[in-house]
This record gives structure tokens, sequence and C-alpha cells, in this order.
């Protein structure tokens, strides 16, 4: 009856939402097959609905006689074909080159999707969780204190543990998607501690790729994990200038970061005009620099919401709690620990649990002893044992929490069945289901986790003594994940699980042992884990260069056992991974042996036009640019390119990667012309793509849009009609179609000129659009008319701290700069120093900020005397304001150090020098250890004689 069910659900209700797939079983040995009329009239009635529901053709029969290892063969293969063909729109090809194309179609970065499809998940439970409350007041609040004028520092929400405010950030995304098509939104939800959704660098870097896929590209982003998690505030300036509309960054339970106040200096600096920052906090965890910045308190539930929670669990399970009982709930749900609503919603699901022995009143009355959420779940697992029959069961139960409590991820249920071989599929899947409804696990990408950190707390203070016992369970997983390392199975979750176990047991040599599995390290890096990969060999106690020959004496180790073309073309694979490893290390002197070597074996053992010949010229070439041999790498890009255009054609995927290199290679060398021709070939193929391959991007969103919002413009003038047209035109340019972007930013301009008169604010703003696509189009003098006009507007019709005012401002400024018009930048700046010094108070970081802007400026236009008491007064504001040992300090005393150098004052410039480089040691090291600096080749000595040191400006 749930087979009929869930098919008359799928195909027959609604069967225009997915591609269909049915597969009937007519016979149980070939050669046996049965004649479809000896199916069952049931069975027949509803093939002949689902065949007159599928108008669209959409259904594909799979009708098969034989085994059930082959039915099942069958439906994966046709599964795997509908995903890559209906849903990633993906050309299916017979040249086995398929695989390669995929992985590189982000260009050189290294993408996990499972990562992506796991903050998927991860969002979509939360927004299906919030349902049952009702935040409107917060989300009233939220839009208030997101829509205050800028600069505005990053917002806080913050609450108890399971106060819901994860709940709260994906209502309101959910909101923001739907009525603000204009805002990019880029989100994370970070897991349990020491998951892979905590590890800083995965993180910026997904935020990273996210910002700079919406611009079509993602070309000259670094895998150096110190250098992600440096350059995101350059990539979000830089980027934030191009998007017209807000971008709105959204970190959830961002105290559960690794070392998150370090590894997020970035949240300190002043935001772009258009940027706003969201991050939710434990409000016992939150670090006490950010208590400072606004902040939306979650309160615990009102007796109403507490009472509208277990009454709708109530109903919806046929449970009827008498007066009495509601009395008992109601005294004890008084505290704020007992009004949370992750409390509230475990309360009702316990009391309506109907698997147990328990009577209602017995589980009110042990429901009243907890006066915590911890404490509620410890009486969760207690009831889930009770329902459970047989001891057997019973100690399944608790080995399976007691596993996913030491994993890293979590488990999967092919790997509980087999790390329990007496469990049964349909016994797992019930005792999975009664946890899952107790609120105690959930399932995220395919693995068994816990749907909240308590949830886990719970399960190590009632089962693991307090995690005393958490070691012999990771030994368990260990050896089951060591068994498929023998038996050559290196899958990502053997990747994912055993390295981390092995380090968490600081069992350096084993860890060692795995790392050189080069599959192992292979997954790893290839889905981007490259810190976690280099975390790992740090551990051990490796250097780079050590690390990088005990990888090449494997590999040669392993050279020796290929003899079929298929292990071949994996040995040239592994080839060129370590060699991208190397390059990305800095290491490429040493990246290149690798990189020749899986160039060769591609060229002999498959051909030399093979696309997985163009993947190594295009490696190769990296190297070449790093040394600044560029005749060299334009040779072999251009030999890559030819070579996918003739295995794919020009429009494809890898030809805009090598047209995206060429066009970097060539803006390195001053030849923007041709640069810019290769980038515009290159951004026609990615948009083409992302049009076949349907949503990308919100593509598709916005093409609707734009056609619903064109009806509106046929009216008469009016200044509703005019504003429509400037949303038009800036639509028309996210989807970078610059001629109609600038048809309609004419026309609303036009209107608003004739409606408003030509100096209303709102024509300001039409001007700061168009100036903004004329300056896309590098179409500078025109770009530059057009700011000065509409500054010239806001500067008459706004207050001297709008931000409007300040944005054009700073866009006139970087423009005068960018022409060298430097004179025409300063008074610009100068205004910019007083807007922020009348928005925030003199003594303000955001004032030190832009003080050394102006210094720049002034050294620039080589006016050091106008300089030196900005830099001193911008130091004077940072000791203050940030502490006498903060980076920020350390950069403005190496400005003051080159400032007096140029001045002649060696003595004073190497004292201001030593103390800069003293914050710089002091400074706890990233990721992948301290960075050299860039001024000497040891990292640690300062020659007067060395080049002059670049100003530091944000």
């Amino acid at each position: 009856s749930c087979v009929v069910e869930d098919v008359e659900e799928a195909f027959v209700k609604t069967p225009d939402s997915r591609p269909l797939l049915l597969y009937l079983r007519t016979g149980d040995r070939k050669g046996e097959k049965e004649e479809v009329s000896t199916l069952s009239p049931a069975t027949r009635d509803l093939l002949e609905r689902v065949n007159k529901a599928d108008k669209s053709a959409k259904l594909k029969v799979v009708d098969h006689a034989g085994s059930v290892e082959e039915g099942a063969d069958l439906i994966f293969s046709q599964l795997e074909r509908i995903i890559k063909q209906e849903l990633l729109g993906l050309e299916l090809e017979e040249s086995g080159a398929e695989e390669e194309r995929e992985e590189e179609d982000s260009g050189d970065v290294l993408w996990d999707l499972h990562d992506e499809q796991e903050q998927i998940e991860a969002f979509q439970q939360a927004c299906s969780a919030a349902a049952k409350y009702s935040f409107q007041k917060y989300v009233d609040r939220l839009n208030d204190m997101v829509a205050a004028p800028p600069p505005t520092p990053p917002l806080l929400v913050s609450g108890a543990p399971g106060s819901g405010k994860s709940l709260l950030l994906a209502n309101w995304i959910e909101l923001q998607q739907k009525h603000s098509p204009n805002t990019l939104i880029l989100y994370h939800f970070t897991g349990r501690p020491l998951s892979t959704s905590t590890d800083p660098v995965l993180i910026i870097k997904r935020l990273t790729v996210k910002l700079l896929q919406h611009f079509w590209s993602i070309s000259g982003l670094s895998m150096d994990p110190s250098k992600i998690l440096e350059e995101f505030p350059r990539w979000l300036e830089r980027l934030s200038a191009r998007h017209h509309g807000n971008i709105i960054i959204i970190i959830d339970s961002i105290d559960q970061i690794q070392n998150a106040e370090r590894h997020m200096k970035w949240l300190i600096d002043p935001l772009p005009a258009n940027v706003r920052v969201l991050v939710s906090v434990n409000v016992e965890t939150c670090p006490q620099a950010w208590r400072l910045w606004p902040t939306l308190h979650l309160d615990p539930l009102n007796p109403r919401e507490v009472k509208s929670v277990i009454s709708t669990e109530c109903v919806n399970t046929d449970i009827k709690l008498t007066k009495d009982q509601e009395k008992k709930l109601e005294r004890h749900c008084r505290s704020a620990a007992t009004c949370n609503a992750l409390y509230i919603s475990l309360l009702a699901r316990l009391i309506t649990h109907s698997r147990s022995s328990w009577t209602l009143d017995m589980t009110l009355q042990q429901c009243a002893l907890c006066q915590d959420t911890v404490s509620l779940y410890r009486l969760g697992l207690k009831l889930a044992l009770d329902s459970l029959s047989t001891d057997q069961e019973k100690n399944i139960m608790k080995e399976l929490l007691c596993l996913v409590c030491a994993s890293h991820n979590g488990i999967s249920e092919s790997e509980a069945l087999e790390l329990f071989p007496d469990l049964s599929f349909p016994a797992l899947t019930s005792l999975l289901y009664n946890l899952e409804r107790l609120l105690i696990i959930t399932y995220a990408c395919g693995l068994i986790r816990f749907q909240h950190p308590q949830a886990c707390e719970a399960v190590n203070q009632e089962f693991l003594d307090g995690g005393k016992c958490c070691g012999s369970y990771r030994e368990k997983i260990i050896q089951f994940f060591s068994q498929q390392l023998e038996q050559d199975r290196v899958t990502w979750r053997v990747a994912d699980e055993l390295p981390w176990l092995l380090q968490q047991q600081e069992d350096r040599s084993k860890l060692q042992m795995s790392l050189l599995n080069l599959f192992v390290s292979q997954n790893l890096y290839k889905r981007g884990h490259f810190s976690e990969l280099l975390a790992y060999w740090q551990f051990v106690g490796k250097d780079k260069s050590s690390m990088a020959t005990e990888y090449f004496d494997s590999l040669k180790e392993f050279e020796k056992t290929c003899e079929s073309e298929q292990s071949m073309s994996r040995l040239a694979n592994l080839y060129e991974t370590l060699g991208r490893f190397l390059k990305d290390l800095g290491l490429l002197s040493q990246a290149v042996a690798p990189l020749q070597r899986s160039l060769e074996i591609r060229e002999t053992a498959l051909d030399p036009d093979h696309p997985s010949v163009a993947q190594s010229l295009h490696q190769l070439a990296g190297v070449y640019v790093h040394w600044r041999k560029f005749g060299n790498a334009e040779q072999f890009y251009k030999q890559a390119m030819e070579i996918c255009e003739n295995a794919y054609g020009p429009e494809h995927s890898t030809v805009a990667r090598e047209l995206d290199s060429l066009s970097l290679l060539y803006q390195k060398q001053n030849k923007y012309e041709q640069a810019e021709k290769l980038r515009k070939r290159s951004v026609k193929i990615r948009q083409k793509t992302a049009r076949q391959k349907g949503h990308m991007f919100g593509f598709t969103l916005l093409k609707r849009r734009a056609l619903q919002l064109e009806e509106l413009t046929l009216g008469k003038d009016s200044a509703d009609c005019a504003k429509t047209l400037n949303e038009l035109g800036v639509l028309y340019y996210l989807q970078n179609n610059l001629d109609a972007a600038k048809m309609f930013l004419t026309r609303s301009l036009e209107m608003r000129q004739r409606v408003l008169g030509p100096d209303h604010p709102d024509c300001a703003q039409s001007l700061n659009n168009l100036a903004s696509l004329h300056s896309e189009r590098k179409e500078y003098e025109n770009a530059e008319e057009l700011y000065e006009k509409a500054l010239d507007i806001r500067k008459r019709a706004l207050a001297p701290d709008h931000p409007s005012l300040a944005y054009t401002l700073k866009h006139l400024a970087m423009l005068y700069k960018r022409r060298g018009k430097l004179e025409k930048a300063v008074p610009l700046y100068e205004l910019a120093l007083e807007i922020r010094e009348k928005s925030f108070g003199p003594k303000h970081p955001s004032v030190a900020t832009a003080l050394v802007n102006l210094a720049v400026l002034y050294c620039q236009l080589k006016q050091h005397s106008d300089a030196l008491p900005l830099y001193e007064h911008a130091l004077k504001v940072y000791e203050d304001s940030l502490g006498r040992l903060h980076p920020r300090v350390g950069e403005t005393l190496k400005n003051l150090a080159v400032l007096s150098y140029e001045e002649g004052d060696f003595e004073k410039a190497a004292e201001l020098y030593k103390r800069a480089m003293e914050i710089k040691e002091a400074e706890p090291s990233l990721v992948c250890g301290k960075a050299p600096s860039h001024h000497s080749s040891s990292g640690d000595t300062f020659s007067l004689r060395s080049p002059a040191l670049p100003h530091n400006s944000r």
C-alpha cells in the first residue's frame, strides 16, 4: 500500500514536477518473462493511470525480467542518465572524457559538490523546521537593521543554543529570495564542531567561488589557505562594485567555526556600501569584540507560542491532553531553558511518541524533571530504547549513535549495515525513523548525523561516559575504513573519515601511511580540501619539501605496477594531482616533473589530441605563468584550447577556461585589448552553458522577472514607470546584456528628467547606473561625466552622510585613480574621510582606513609631507581602538617605514619595520603556517636595499 501511495503521489498527482523512471519487474529469471497480461488488475489500473498522466512523455519504463542485481544495475544507469541529462544539462558522450570535463567545469578551482549539496540541504531542512514558528517580529527587525544606511558592521543574531537562530535565518533568506530578486544572497550553515562544515578555509573558499560564479568567472582564485582567507575581502570589494543591488552574506553559528575570531578578521573591516553581513552566535560563546555589533536577540517562546507548538503536534498525532496535563506543562515551561524552541519541539515529540510502553502521565512526569535540552534529549534516548523489543536492537541503537558521535561527518546507511551484519534494512529504517521523529538524528547528503549539537552531547553523556569511551568507537571506524583501503576501495568517505580519525587518535605513523595512499590524497585534493590535507601533513611533522619527496617516491613505486591502458590513465591523473598540489604549495620547480610526466603518459597511452592532454598542457602553462615565462605559457594555453575546440566544439566550457587563462595572461603583459576580446568570448560561452543547464546563477529567474517588468513599461510616463525601466536595465545588466541594459537605463533617465525634473535624486540613480555600465565597457570618459553629474545632484539633494552620496563618491574617486587623475581624486577622498568621521566618530577604525587611503594617494603624488600626519593619525586610531598588536597597526607601521625610507630617514624606517615584524610574528599563524614576507627571500630578514614596500590600502 505504501508503494501504491508513493507511485500515485509522484507519477499521477505531480507528473510535471520531475523526470520519471518506472521499474517494472515482470519475472525472476531471463527466459521466464511473464506477459504483462498476468499482472494483477490493481497494477494494470495503476499503470494505465500513470501513462494517462504522462502527457509530456517524460516517463521512462524499465521492463525487466532478470535477477534483482541486474535490475538494480539497470535502475542505476537510467537514474544516472536522467540526472546528467535532465537535471545537470550535460551532453552524454561516448568519448570517455566526460569525468574530466565535469570536474574542470569550474576552471582551475577545485570544488566539492558534496559540500555544496550539504549546504543546500541544511538550508532546506531549516526552512522546513521554521514553518511551525512565527518569526515575523524578528523578520521585521532584521529587515530594518539590514536597511540601515551604510557603513554597517555585521549584524548579530544571538540566542541560547536551540533558540531558533538557524530557523530564523533560513526563514529570512527564503523571504529575501522571493521579494528581492536583485539581491545576491550567500549563506553558510555550520554543522557540529570539528566537522568539515566548520573549516574556515573551506567556508571562505565556497563563499568566494559563489561570489565569482555570479560574475561568470572564477579565474584567479588562489588555492593557498592563507591567501584564500586574506583575499576574500578584496574579492568582496571588487565584485560588490560591479553588482547593481545588495550582497548579503549570512553565516550561521559562526562561533562554531574553528578559531573563528582569527580566521574571520575581515568582519571588523568596513564593508562595501552595498554589502551586509549577518551572523548568528550562541550568546554564551560570542567573542567579546563582536558584542558591540548591532544585535537581534532571540527571546524564549512565550506561553502562547509554547501552547501552539505542543497543540499542533498533539493534533497531528490524535492525542488530546487533559486540562490538568496542560496546566502541568504550562507550569513547567516557564524558565528560559524550558521555553526555547528546540526544548519545546522535543518536548512535543516526546509526549506524542506512540512507540513506547510509557503512559502519557509517566512521560510528562519524567519530562518535568528535565530542566534543560540535553537532559530532555537523554530522556528521549531512554524512550527510544524502551520502544525497541530486544536487547540486540537496543545494543545496535546505542552502538550506532556512539559511532555517529565518534565520526568526522556521520555514518551512511550502507556503512551501518556493513558494521552491523545482523541488522536488516527494514530494522535499520524503522530505528532511524524513530530517532529522526525524536529530533535525535537527521539525514544530510546520505549520512546519518545529529539534528543538533545538544543531541550529540546527550549521547556523549548517556552512552560514552562524557566522551571518555569515544576513542574505542573511533578505532572501530578506523578498522572499518582501513579494511576498505586494503581492498583498494578508496571512496570520498574513506578520504573524509580515515585521516581525520587517525589524527584524533594521534596515530601519526598510520596517518602518514593513509596519506601516502595516493588515491586518498587525490580524493581530498580534487574536492578542494587542500587546507585539510596540508594540516594532516603538518600534524605528521613533515615540511612541504619532504612531503613532496615522499609523494613522488610513492608514485614511482606505483608506476611499476601499471601495465594496462586504464592503470596508465589513473597514473597520469595521480601525477597531475601531485603537480597541481605542489604548484599550489608554491613548490614550482618540483611541480614541473609530475606535470610533465602526466603529459607524456597521456600523449603516449591515449592520443596527442585527447582532451586529457589539454588538461596537462593547461596545468604546465600555469607554472610558466608563475615563472613569468609568458611565451611558453601562451603556447601551451593555445595548444590546449585547440584540442578542446576539436574535441567539444568552439562553445564548450573547457574552451571558456582556456580563454579566461589567456585573457589573464595578456592582462599581465598589459595587452588589454586582446585580453578584453577573449574575456567577452568566454563570458558568452559561460552564459550559453548556463542557459542550457537551466537555473544556474538564477539566470532563468532574472529573465522571467525582466519579461514581467517589460509589460509594466508600456503605459504613460510616470515616476513608477521610470523606476520599472531602471530595474529592467539593472536586470539586463545582471544578465550581461549590456546593450539592452543601456537602452532601458537611458529611457529611465529621460523619463525621470521629464517627470521629476533634472535635479531629482532619482535622476542621479539613473546617471549612476549608466556610469557603472560605461565603466564596465571600459568607456571611462563617458562614465566619468555621468558620475560627476550624479555626484553634483546628490551633493545638493542629500544629507552629507547619505549612503548614496558615499557610493557615487567612492566610484568616481576610483575612476579618477584608474585614469591617473590623482589631483581630482584627492578632494573626494577627503570628503569620504569627513563622511566617515561624522558617521562613526573620529576614533573609529573605519576612519583610520579612510586616513590610510588618503595617505596612499598623497604618496602616489609624492606629497610625503601631507601623507605623514595622516599615517600617524591612523596609527593612533588603530592602536586606541584595536590594540597595539593588531595586524592593522602592523600594516600602518610598514607604510610609515616606507615613507621614512623614501624621505632618507633609514634609522627610523628600520625601527618602524622591526616593530611591524614583531606584530606579524606575534600574530597566530594561519592554516599553512606563517606566510613568508614578500620583501625578503628568507621571510625573517629585512634589508633597506630591498624594493620599497607597497602601501596597504583597503
